[in-house]
């Protein structure tokens, strides 16, 4: 175990996106930044993720002016940090050498230091070039492991596959899977590897399991980041510190928790009574976590709990004997790999401090809870909710078929949305894959990417009507167009390459954004031009009224003699 841990708060980009929808404005932002700079986190990530499309679709705002102005207060006391899914960035086709490039350079030049990079099926050659590019331009690349789990088959669906004539893969995502593509990714020139899951389904003992592995195996530094919502969250955690992990990311309280990640206070007591120093300035923390208090509450309409935490200063505030005995007995039980009675005592913690109960039902199910919450939003809106434990249930099987990819964004979308489609097929009376999304043709197609296991070529002919695997062709590939607004002075839809990249990676929603500043710009450049003739007018009225009845003459007089 180390004596130090380094901190990533995620609080302004995973923390809101994880609870508020991205929702956070500027002003809002720029109330806690000076905060943010007192309180000397490791790292802290604020861009990237749903941050660009968000800020420009909800809030017209400029997601490049929001990376500046957080750099332009923060300076260099915390490495900002950004999310973003390799070659396909933030949509999901493969985007060709010259866009990854550009996104890149400017995203450091802009003022990120550490570029997160994941791929969603875990293939290490679409996190390659980024890689490459984040490292030319001086950043630090932080190349990313999706955690997932194993498709969850019952005893039936392995009856019936051996009855075919075929097995069902009894391990795939084994801890000798995550160090392998830990050491691809470190061989490319990753500066560190990062331990990502995004759906909260780390268990306290793979955890432990994968941490200490992937400790032994590399020599670049590991960071560990999850979610509690099925509640392993915060067990999770303090098992990779016992391990030695050398980053964590954390929330501060207001903005932890439920969906989003573990709070940073809890991490902190731990690491209080664990010796560990994790420099950062407890003062400031506690200042940050009462502006967010506010913020939140001006954020009800999009927060889905309305469950604040216990009004806490890590500062002075002294635990409950029985709370503080937990937070022992926590650390005890992780010493000691006894993983239950950890987990209970992290939940009591959880509990004590007014965090969401666990999601019993991603728990159950294994897969994330966006993933979750939209499959039984797609059924609702069908009326078919009565349909969702056959989803469930069918769910490892549509998987399985495609390649079984890892459950994150936006496989776990992409899966989701096929297994419903196949249970309605099935209600129908119609075979499964009769209505097949789009995105799950080139899932099984092979333009995302290469999934953890081949797809079957019988299945892709089914699927995509041909059998061999056909990646992306970004030779193909069409830049957005770039219009003039004759009606409006002859202005140009993005004006710099800032502005050409949003129209590459967000284009329906940077193309209104843009134009709407075209407009908001023209018609502003009007308003002052009305503006300057009228004070021109008022000016000439007043000197008129100042003047004397015989300089009103003579001018009367001028007039008259040059109209005639």
């Amino acid at each position: 175990m180390n004596k130090t841990l380094l901190i990533r708060d995620v609080t302004l980009r995973d923390g809101q996106q994880s609870l508020f929808a991205t929702r956070m404005t500027q002003k809002q932002v720029d109330r806690v930044l000076p905060l943010f700079k007192e309180a000397k986190f490791y790292a802290m990530e604020v861009w990237g993720g749903a941050v660009p499309d968000s800020i420009m679709r909800y809030l017209n705002e400029d997601p490049w002016e929001r990376l500046e102005k957080i750099k332009s207060v923060i300076g260099d006391v915390s490495k900002l940090t950004a999310l973003s899914r390799g070659r396909n960035l933030f949509g999901y086709n493969p985007y060709p050498e010259e866009v990854i490039e550009g996104f890149n350079r400017n995203a450091v030049q802009s003022g990120i230091s550490i570029m997160r990079i994941f791929d969603a099926l875990n293939d290490t050659e679409n996190i390659r070039s980024t890689i490459k590019y984040v490292k030319e331009n001086g950043g630090i690349a932080d190349a990313t492991v999706c955690y997932t789990v194993d498709p969850k088959f019952t005893t039936n669906d392995r009856i019936r596959s051996i009855l075919k004539g075929k097995s069902l893969p009894k391990k795939i995502f084994s801890i000798e899977y995550f160090v392998n593509k830990a050491k691809e990714l470190e061989a490319m020139g990753a500066d560190m590897i990062s331990l990502k899951d995004m759906a909260g389904l780390v268990t306290p003992e793979r955890s432990s399991e994968i941490i200490s592995a992937l400790k032994k195996a590399l020599t670049v530094p590991v960071d560990f980041h999850t979610h509690c919502t099925p509640g392993y969250g915060l067990a999770a955690t303090l098992m990779a510190i016992i391990k030695g992990v050398d980053i964590v990311d954390t929330a501060i309280f207001n903005f932890a928790g439920g969906p989003a990640a573990p709070s940073f206070e809890i991490i902190q007591i731990f690491c209080n009574k664990l010796g560990i120093d994790t420099g950062v300035n407890l003062d400031a923390v506690v200042k940050i976590n009462n502006e967010l208090k506010e913020i939140r509450k001006e954020l009800i309409e999009f927060d889905s709990y309305q469950l604040f935490p216990l009004e806490f200063d890590i500062t002075k505030d002294t635990l409950p004997a029985n709370i503080d005995k937990h937070f022992d007995n926590a650390i005890l039980f992780a010493k000691n790999s006894k993983y239950d009675e950890l987990l209970n005592s992290c939940l009591a913690i959880e509990k004590y401090f007014n965090f969401p109960e666990p999601d019993e039902n991603v728990k159950f199910a294994e897969v994330p809870g966006g993933m979750y919450t939209n499959m039984l939003a797609q059924l609702k809106q069908l009326k078919l909710e009565q349909l969702l434990p056959r989803v469930l249930e069918i769910i490892p099987t549509v998987r399985l078929a495609s390649g079984c990819p890892p459950l994150v964004t936006p496989t776990s979308q992409i899966v989701g949305v096929q297994a419903v489609n196949c249970v309605i097929d099935e209600n129908k009376g119609l075979p499964f894959y009769s209505n097949k999304s789009i995105q799950y043709v080139n899932l099984v197609k092979g333009v995302y990417g290469r999934t953890p296991i081949p797809v079957d070529p019988e299945f892709r002919l089914q699927i995509a009507g041909f059998r061999d695997e056909r990646p992306y062709d970004t030779s193909n590939y069409q830049k957005q167009p770039n219009p003039i607004f004759k009606e409006f002075g002859d202005a140009k839809l993005a004006v710099n390459e800032k502005e050409e990249l949003l129209l590459e990676l967000f284009p329906n929603v940077a193309e209104k954004f843009l134009k709407d500043r075209i407009v908001a710009r023209y018609m502003d450049a009007i308003r002052k031009e009305q503006d300057k003739k009228r004070k021109a007018i008022e000016a000439e009225k007043r000197k008129y009224e100042m003047m004397s009845n015989e300089e009103k003459r003579e001018r009367l007089l001028n007039g008259l003699f040059n109209a005639w």
